[in-house]
């Protein structure tokens, strides 16, 4: 399984495990929890995919040669302040049932160092040789 992920992306297998490695066991990554809603029932509870881990890489900065309609087109009526580039990376071991991929609509309940859970929408994702990488939107509603 993982030799095809990485073969579909034309990524070498052994560089994008060691980044996932890397992601997995960084002081700075974040553990959280991974939701997936049901694409058939909007109204259903959404699927608890499991544990992993999000490593943030900072402000989403769009690429400096979209124009304003890509802009536009790409953050829709959200604040731009509110999307974050992340490495998301499963918790379990690729090939066994508990492995899982982020995918766009995804929800991400990440977990700060003070216990507060922030929840994130995955707004965007591809693989690349140093991760899984997304572009999250902070939920900037407050749980209860």
């Amino acid at each position: 399984m993982w030799r095809q992920i990485c073969d579909a992306e034309g990524l070498d297998p052994e560089r994008r495990m060691a980044a996932r490695l890397a992601i997995l066991g960084s002081a700075q990554a974040q553990d959280c929890t991974l939701y997936r809603p049901d694409e058939h029932d909007p109204e259903a509870e959404e699927e608890d995919l499991g544990d992993a881990r999000v490593l943030f890489d900072g402000p989403f900065q769009a690429p400096a040669d979209w124009d304003e309609p890509a802009r536009a087109e790409f953050f829709g009526d959200a604040d731009p302040a509110l999307f974050f580039d992340a490495f998301v990376e499963c918790a379990a071991r690729p090939g066994s049932r508990a492995f899982f991929l982020a995918e766009i609509g995804d929800y991400v309940a990440a977990t700060t160092e003070s216990g507060e859970v922030v929840m994130y929408y995955v707004h965007d994702c591809h693989e690349d040789e140093r991760g899984r990488r997304c572009v999250l939107i902070r939920d900037d509603e407050p749980l209860y």
